[in-house]
């Protein structure tokens, strides 16, 4: 592996890197350099089946530059990180917008564009140790065979078990010509269990997700024997649900990972990214009303632990609390570089990329919406007949907010009661029409790990909510 990015010969080998493509008439440089180190381990029944490493470390160069009509970009990406690397990548970056790095005769009277990288900001001190303090290969195996094993024991009718487990530790060095100069040592690590039950014809599939950020002994506190009879539970219950017949119903959805619905249909529509391309229906909306009065939505990523927090965004710059809707009116968007340069609004800490190979685009963190003063039997008990979504599974978005969500867990609700376990609900709307039906938020405010894909990669998210009322919402069944 490389030298870490600490090491001060790096500041000597991109000043110059950046001075060239401001002198090339590039309005701003960026390069972000990573280096990884990732493990996955993957258990089925009684076995470790695959054992997964990976070491990686590269550079992406975007560039930008302003025009009448908006800023454009050029970005390349490079496992060459050698002197001669970076400068084949800046040249290609260069090129895209139809520049050209002068030759070094003529590149010091240009230099002056470029003042200088500031102070390195460090923010991996004190995470050096992280990784070692991970657990190897053998301890991994080990607490998957015990979750498998555990929902043996809780499970009836399992047709197959599995634990995997992943960690994800990575070095980023982001340097830009307006003198930004951060690091920063990150540490993801997840694991998950499922379980796919049978009898005769009936059928079930339960899977549960786990994971943190920056805690190095994360799978060594697992509860697996909590985690696998939650899921043995589960599974067992909706074995033999009967079909939800399709209609339109009032729903109430749990907390914790039913915040989904929130982050993948309204909030894609607020990042800056979106705006950019011309799809999202609130563009033109910032301080009018577009939820219900009872919905406070917020974007952060400071939580500690959880899975989207990190110390600095994928360009440098600290991450913070963004409202962004606040008693139903839209307070703001995320942005990040590319966003406030070609739209204005000012960025979020919320620049974020898979890795080197991407450029960042604007992403969400910890998105979640707030608490409100209701108790969860207080949502349940307005309903005279309805759906509890207990647990969501997966589901597709369209580009302005259309969606359909499977309910992984769900029960009637009747009178004002929970009722019989239902399964084969899909939830289906928009954003437009569903945020203004969310009539009711209650006290239990809780987050879940997940991944997002979209145009900058897979990154690490944490969605959440507390209980929710929904007073219509389309249901797919039988």
């Amino acid at each position: 592996m490389l030298l870490s990015f600490v090491d001060s010969l790096w500041r000597a080998r991109l000043e110059p890197l950046l001075a060239a493509g401001c002198a090339a008439g590039a309005d701003l440089v960026e390069v972000f350099l990573e280096r990884s180190d990732r493990l996955g381990v993957l258990a089925e029944q009684e076995r470790v089946t695959s054992v997964s490493p990976s070491f990686g470390s590269g550079a992406g160069i975007r560039v930008f530059r302003g025009k009448a009509d908006g800023y454009r970009d050029g970005f390349v990406s490079t496992t060459d990180l050698s002197e001669a690397g970076l400068l084949s990548a800046l040249d290609q970056a260069l090129g895209m917008l139809g520049l050209n790095r002068p030759s070094l005769a003529a590149l010091q009277p240009e230099a002056a564009k470029f003042l200088g990288l500031r102070e390195l900001r460090d923010f991996g001190l004190g995470k050096a140790d992280w990784l070692a303090e991970c657990p190897g290969v053998a301890e991994t195996a080990e607490h998957l065979l015990q979750g498998t094993d555990r929902l043996s024991f809780h499970g009836r009718h399992l047709q197959s078990r599995r634990g995997s487990y992943s960690r994800d530790w990575q070095e980023v060095l982001v340097a830009a010509s307006d003198g930004t100069f951060s690091r920063d040592l990150r540490l993801h690590q997840t694991l998950g269990l499922s379980v796919l039950a049978a009898d005769g014809e009936h059928r079930s599939s339960v899977a549960r997700r786990f994971g943190s950020s920056d805690h190095p002994q994360d799978l060594r506190q697992w509860d697996a024997d909590a985690a696998a009879s939650d899921i043995a539970t589960s599974s067992a219950t909706m074995l033999y649900a009967d079909f939800i017949e399709a209609g339109s119903y009032p729903v109430v959805l749990a907390n914790r990972f039913g915040g989904v619905i929130f982050h993948e249909a309204c909030g894609h529509l607020l990042e800056t990214t979106q705006l950019e391309r011309g799809t999202s229906p609130f563009a033109n909306k910032l301080g009018e009303e577009i939820a219900h009065g009872a919905v406070t939505a917020v974007d952060e990523g400071l939580s500690n632990l959880s899975f989207g927090s990190l110390a600095m965004d994928d360009e440098g710059l600290e991450p913070q609390r963004t409202t962004l809707i606040e008693n139903g009116k839209l307070k703001a968007f995320l942005s990040d570089r590319a966003g406030e340069l070609r739209t204005g609004h000012p960025r979020t800490g919320s620049g974020r990329r898979q890795g080197h190979g991407f450029a960042a685009a604007s992403r969400m963190r910890n998105t979640f919406i707030a608490a409100g003063p209701h108790s969860p039997a207080e949502l349940i008990a307005s309903v005279d007949r309805g759906i509890y979504c207990k647990v969501m599974g997966g589901g597709s978005v369209g580009p302005t907010g259309q969606f359909n969500f499977s309910v992984e867990e769900g029960y009637l609700i009747e009178n004002g009661e929970l009722g019989k376990p239902v399964k084969g609900a899909t939830l289906i709307g928009d954003a437009e029409t569903v945020m203004p039906r969310i009539s009711m938020c209650a006290n239990d405010l809780e987050l879940a790990a997940g991944f997002c894909g979209s145009v900058s990669g897979s990154i690490y998210v944490t969605v959440g909510q507390p209980h929710i009322k929904v007073d219509s919402i389309t249901v797919g069944g039988r």
